[in-house]
Parts: C-alpha cells; sequence; structure tokens
C-alpha cells in the first residue's frame, strides 16, 4: 500500500490550544480537500489545533507534522515486541472521541483507536490533549490476544519516530544518567546511539527525568512517562539513514493468554520548534498537577555558598574558621561543612580528632559559624552503610540485595547501598536528619552522592516487598521522609541534593530545595544543566552553579550567573592545606578575590536566582553565540557565550510598543537602546557578554 492510496485515516493534533474537531483526511488529500471530496471515506475526527498534527494511517502507523511541515514519515508508532520480532501494523477498526474535564489538567480530548493485527492482537491507543498542555500527547496503549494461543510478550514501544534530515544536523537531550558524566545536550552525529536507560548504569549510577528530545531546526520530537513513581524504562535516540529516531520502551515479560490484555505505561509525545525547553516545561506542569512539583523554598537557598570542600577531608577545624571571616567578606552567606567530619558512612559519628568532645564541639563549631554571620550546612551521604561501620554489622537487613544475593557497591565510598523502601531505614536517617538541624544546630544539609539518584530492584527477603521494584519506585518517599525531618526540626532549613555527576532522578525532586550543577565538567554544564533544570522545576525554584572551582578555568562565575544559579565556591584562605596537589589548589589570591567580590556583588545587586528563567527563546543548540534571557520584573537580562564572537545578536523576548535602554552590567557600559523592532545588537566579546535590557 503506497502513501496515497487510503493512507491517512485519523489526524490527532498535539497543539491542544484549540482543542477542535478536525476532519479525517483520506486518499493523501490535504484537510481542507478531504472535508469536500465527494468521496470522503470514513468520517473520522481528531482533537487540537491545525499547528501541530499527528495522522494515523490504516495500518495505524503514525505521522508528526508541525505547523503543516511534515517531519517523520508514517512510522510504526506503538509495537509488541515478542523477543526478536514485533507486531507493528493493526488494520483500523475505529475510534472514539470525547471531551473531557480533568480536576488537575483541565479541558481535554480523548481520541482511542483500535486496531487488530493478522495475529489477531488488538491495539487500542488512547491519546489524550489538553488545552494548557500545548504540544503535548498522552498516550496509553493496550494490547489484547483475542487469538487462540498464548503470545509471549517480552515488552512494548511507544512514540516510535524519525524525525526527518534537514541541513545543519541534530541535537539530543536525555534525562537519563551515565557514570562517564557526559553532556545532557549533545549533538547527534553519525552513527550516534544513546539508549537513555532510566534503569542502573552501574551498581551506584542510574535513574534519571524521564523525558529524552531530538531536534533539528525548527522542529523537535520528545518523549517520556508521565508515571507518578520512576520506571525503570528506555528512551533510545540514534542517528539513522534518513534523520534520527526516538523512541520509549519497556520490557514486560509476560504471557498474554487467549483474552489477555496488556497495558503500557503512561507515556506522552510532544513537538517542538525549538530545544528541550518547552517539552520540559509541558513534563514539569503535568506532573504538578498530579502534586509532584517543586517545593516552596526558604529565602536562604538563594543566598550564595562557601562549602569547606576545598580544604578536603584532612581538613582541620582551625582551618575553616579561620576562613569564615573572609568568606563573610567577600559576600557569601552559607558556610558548609564538608567530608571528613564523620567517622564513616554509615553511623556518622563525629570525627573525636577533630571534635574532641563530639556533639558538644559540634554544637559549638555551628554557633561559631552563626557569629561570623554565616548559615551553617552539614554535609553527608545517606543510604550507605561501610563494611566496618556498626550500622552493617548490627543492621544487615537494611541492605539492598540483587536477585542473586548480591550486595549493591557505592564505589566513591568503598560502601553498600541500603533500601529506602525499608522502614527502618527511613527511620534510621529521617532521625538523624532531625538530629543534624534540630540538636547540632545546622540550617542546611548537603546530600551527597551517585547513589541516591536512583536504586536497582531490591530481592532482600528480610523487607517482604510485593514487587522488587518497590525500592525503585519508593526512594522518592525516602527522600520525602528526610525532606519532612528537616524541615520540622527548622521549617526554613535548606536541602541540597547533589547526585554527583548523575541527571536528577525527577520524582525524587519534590523533596529537595536546591538542585546543584552536580559536578559539572565544564562551564557548558553548568549553563545546559541549568536551562533544563529551570525548565523542570520553575520559577521559584534553586538551581546551583556548584563550585565555580569545577567551571572552565576555575573561575567562570559568569555561566552560573547567566542562568540564573545560585554562586558557589570552596577556596581556602589564607592559603590551601600543606601537601595540596597543584590540581587541587583553590586558594582565594589578591586577583582572585577582586573578581569573586564583583561577581557577588552583581549577583545580590540582580538576584537573577529568583526570576524567570525564558529558555523558549532560544536553542541551545542551533542559536549562536549561545544565549539565555531571565526577566525580572520589567527588565531582561540577557547573557551570550562563545570563546569568541563578532557580529550581530538578536534580544528575543522584547516587548512591542516599549524601547530598553541596553548596559553592559559586569563593565558598566552603555550598548545603546532597542525595541522589539530594532532588536539586534553589534557585539565583539570573548567567553561571555552580559546585556540588560531596562524599559524606558
Amino acid at each position: 500500500m503506497t502513501d496515497m492510496t487510503r493512507r491517512t485515516v485519523l489526524k490527532v493534533a498535539l497543539g491542544g490550544a484549540g482543542l477542535t474537531a478536525l476532519p479525517a483526511v483520506t486518499g493523501g488529500l490535504p484537510a481542507a480537500e478531504a472535508a469536500t471530496s465527494s468521496n470522503p471515506g470514513p468520517k473520522l475526527v481528531g482533537v487540537g489545533d491545525d499547528s501541530i498534527t499527528l495522522e494515523f494511517d490504516d495500518r495505524l502507523h503514525s505521522r508528526v507534522s508541525v505547523d503543516g511541515q511534515k517531519v517523520t514519515r508514517f512510522d510504526a508508532g506503538e509495537v509488541l515486541v515478542l523477543g526478536d520480532a514485533t507486531i507493528d501494523t493493526f488494520s483500523y477498526r475505529g475510534h472514539q472521541t470525547r471531551k473531557i474535564r480533568h480536576a488537575r489538567h483541565g479541558d481535554g480530548v480523548v481520541v482511542t483507536i483500535q486496531g487488530v493485527s493478522s495475529d489477531q492482537v488488538r491495539k487500542t491507543v488512547e491519546l489524550t490533549t489538553y488545552r494548557r498542555l500545548d504540544g503535548m500527547t498522552v498516550m496509553k496503549v493496550t494490547y489484547t490476544n483475542l487469538s487462540r494461543e498464548p503470545l509471549n510478550v517480552t515488552g512494548w514501544r511507544n512514540g516510535a519516530h524519525e524525525l526527518l534530515e534537514t541541513a545543519g544536523g541534530f541535537y539530543t537531550f536525555s534525562g537519563s544518567t551515565h557514570e562517564d558524566r557526559r553532556d545532557w545536550v549533545q549533538p547527534v552525529s553519525d552513527g550516534f546511539f544513546q539508549e537513555n536507560s532510566l534503569g542502573m548504569d552501574a551498581s551506584d549510577y542510574g535513574g534519571g527525568t524521564p523525558l529524552a528530545s531530538v531536534w533539528r531546526r525548527g522542529a523537535g520530537v520528545s518523549v517520556g512517562h508521565v508515571e507518578p513513581v520512576a520506571r525503570i524504562l528506555r528512551m533510545p535516540v540514534r542517528k539513522s539513514e534518513h534523520g534520527a529516531g526516538i523512541a520509549i520502551e519497556g520490557d514486560t515479560r509476560v504471557t498474554l493468554k487467549p483474552g489477555q490484555k496488556l497495558t503500557t505505561d503512561t507515556t506522552f509525545l510532544a513537538v517542538h520548534q525549538r530545544d528541550h525547553f518547552v517539552p520540559l516545561q509541558r513534563y514539569r506542569d503535568y506532573m504538578s498537577d498530579i502534586g509532584l512539583r517543586a517545593p516552596q523554598v526558604p529565602e536562604s537557598a538563594f543566598a550564595p555558598v562557601w562549602c569547606a570542600w576545598g580544604y578536603q577531608r584532612d581538613f582541620t577545624v582551625e582551618q575553616v574558621l579561620g576562613t569564615l571571616p573572609k568568606v563573610q567578606d567577600v559576600g557569601f552567606t552559607w558556610a558548609g561543612l564538608d567530608d571528613g567530619w564523620q567517622t564513616n558512612e554509615g553511623d556518622w559519628d563525629i570525627n573525636p580528632a577533630k571534635f574532641p568532645r563530639g556533639e558538644a564541639d559540634m554544637r559549638a563549631f555551628t554557633q561559631k559559624i552563626r557569629n561570623a554571620g554565616l548559615l551553617p550546612r552539614l554535609w553527608w551521604a545517606p543510604l550507605a552503610a561501610d563494611p566496618d561501620s556498626d550500622l552493617y554489622k548490627e543492621h544487615p537487613d537494611m541492605l539492598l540485595l540483587d536477585a542473586d544475593g548480591n550486595k549493591q557497591n557505592v564505589s566513591w565510598w568503598d560502601s553498600y547501598t541500603l533500601c529506602p523502601a525499608y522502614q527502618p531505614t527511613i527511620d534510621y536517617f529521617a532521625g538523624l536528619a532531625r538530629k543534624f538541624i534540630g540538636d547540632w544546630g545546622y540550617e542546611g544539609l548537603k546530600t551527597d552522592g551517585q547513589h541516591l539518584n536512583a536504586v536497582a530492584p531490591c530481592y532482600n527477603p528480610a523487607h517482604r516487598h510485593a514487587r522488587p521494584e518497590e525500592s525503585t519506585e519508593g526512594l522518592a518517599l525516602f527522600w520525602k521522609a528526610i525532606h519532612d525531618a528537616a524541615h520540622g526540626a527548622n521549617r526554613d532549613a535548606v536541602c541540597e541534593l547533589c547526585p554527583c555527576g548523575t541527571a536528577f532522578a525527577f520524582h525524587n525532586l519534590p523533596y529537595v530545595d536546591q538542585y546543584p550543577a552536580s559536578d559539572p565538567t565544564s562551564s557548558y554544564q553548568v549553563r545546559s544543566k541549568g536551562k533544563s533544570m529551570k525548565a523542570l522545576m520553575g520559577h521559584g525554584s534553586s538551581y546551583a552553579g556548584d563550585h565555580v572551582e569545577l567551571s572552565d578555568g576555575g573561575d567562570d562565575f559568569a555561566s552560573s550567573y547567566g542562568v540564573g544559579a545560585v554562586l558557589s565556591t570552596k577556596f581556602t584562605w589564607p592559603s590551601d592545606a600543606p601537601g595540596t596537589k597543584p590540581e587541587d589548589v583553590v586558594v582565594l589570591t589578591p586577583e582572585k578575590e577582586v573578581l569573586w567580590r564583583k561577581w557577588v556583588a552583581l549577583y545580590k545587586k540582580y538576584m537573577l536566582s529568583t526570576g524567570e528563567y525564558r529558555g523558549e527563546l532560544y536553542d541551545i543548540g542551533f542559536d549562536k553565540p549561545e544565549a539565555h534571557v531571565i526577566a525580572k520584573d520589567s527588565t531582561l537580562h540577557y547573557a551570550f557565550y562563545a570563546d569568541r564572537w563578532n557580529g550581530k545578536v538578536e534580544l528575543r523576548g522584547l516587548d512591542r510598543g516599549r524601547r530598553y535602554r541596553l548596559t553592559d552590567p559586569f563593565n558598566g557600559t552603555v550598548l545603546g537602546v532597542a525595541d522589539s523592532r530594532h532588536d539586534t545588537l553589534q557585539l565583539t566579546f570573548e567567553k561571555f557578554q552580559l546585556v540588560v535590557a531596562e524599559r524606558i
């Protein structure tokens, strides 16, 4: 059957803005022609507006269009997997359309499409779009075995499409975790393939945000799931012969007896015109509607952070206390005590070599930080137990075990993962959080470790799990217990979660007050992670740039500042500790101090971390120079990045009918005047250029 022979029988718009009924397209005719044809075929309808559409043919293959431009072919979008074989073609058997009003999502339309394969498997595709979630369709697929024979299913695939090639190539975003800590946003080169599993990449690396995107200039496709708990799925992206492919897949090993059904996880397909920012927003909005949203954080979550990690594990209390006057004088607010205060991971007993009187010394220490005009924050790494800890020896029941009874290694600390869905584990660490905040006097927690992002399914018989996946799904509730404990002890406490280079597992984040760049390997990671987290958690959330010493050159505050990140540093003063390796030198020299003071003052003046990040305006892959913009009150703050730039930049987002005075806040120079009709500016810069556009 060719594309021009009864190819398309259903059009479903993804835009969601209008939620209007659309005529069927039959015989290969455009929608307008099909509506007036003397032989229009079956009178089928869809939902949404006509700008972004998903069309199904009579084999229930689907094609995506953006603003009338077809960006995919007819692909087998929903597939049942039987080992090495698939069932991917289903003869159309009808559809139903109904309007709905969801208590949280609002007005929407549901289209249910059915087809039957030659193997006598019925596929029922339920597509839902909502007015407020423009560009996103939610999908659930059910397969029913109509045959007389059992069907050995191994998995399923949804949202499988190949974005067709155009000049300029592709970029991709993945919310999955990789042990090599690769960029979240990457170009898609020839031969590119990334599985994007939400499972464990290693014993202590895994999880992530359940969304992947691939885009070219002017069009992109994203897939993911909207289940209320973490799920172990894959979102593979690959460079293909004619473009770039994407899908979301699940392993479901089950034998479907005659008459039995299998329903996939609830997934979604989103279509967009620029990068991954808008689909992440749509995902965030959907999940917020079902109660998973960023918490309202205290004002102190936006204060600049100094951390004692510059002295590393062998710090002395005298070194830390001696640095505090300089920390306060330069303009930082938080003072964090990092790894090395404890005897081991697990017991979290105080190291007597550093605090001889134990808890009394620790309480005195936090008071000295407050006396210096700073807020004390404490580092820890829960859900791990060292082999020599009393916790490990006395409570082996807490361990997370795999199907063979093996422990899960936490590589950095040579310890073992504990099960977050086991109540004694939860109670133990929640009790520690209450003690750190309510007794010792800390006002924030830096919770750190790559093993904290996700865990493998648990088979420990002591836990009596109904399903091994309860550990994976229950990790978020562990973080809720920690968050509740800390805020119960001090309602203004700040809970920071740093999963050490992993891509943040979204389901944990509603119980976190601050999201750092998590050990970035470059300034680009600070910015690209910042754009992603601003989309994912929204206005009012706190993203921190992590230690500036991890950025390019060890001093690139511009990358944090321009994306609205909280500034952070780990400088030592007046010198590094004796024996510090050259690559670990982070002493605050007089030259650095001038720069640090300048950035902190600029940060406090504008507080861009509390502004609205306008990530929909620029494409981080294709727009050159790289551009970010934050709206604060009636002012727009632009940040441009390139190794070297000499040319025009476009100031997007200026209101019509308004004139703006342009200044460079870092250098204190006037750059001219602009409005929405004259919104380009000639710039010459190296590394970065800031532009403030203030209404006149």
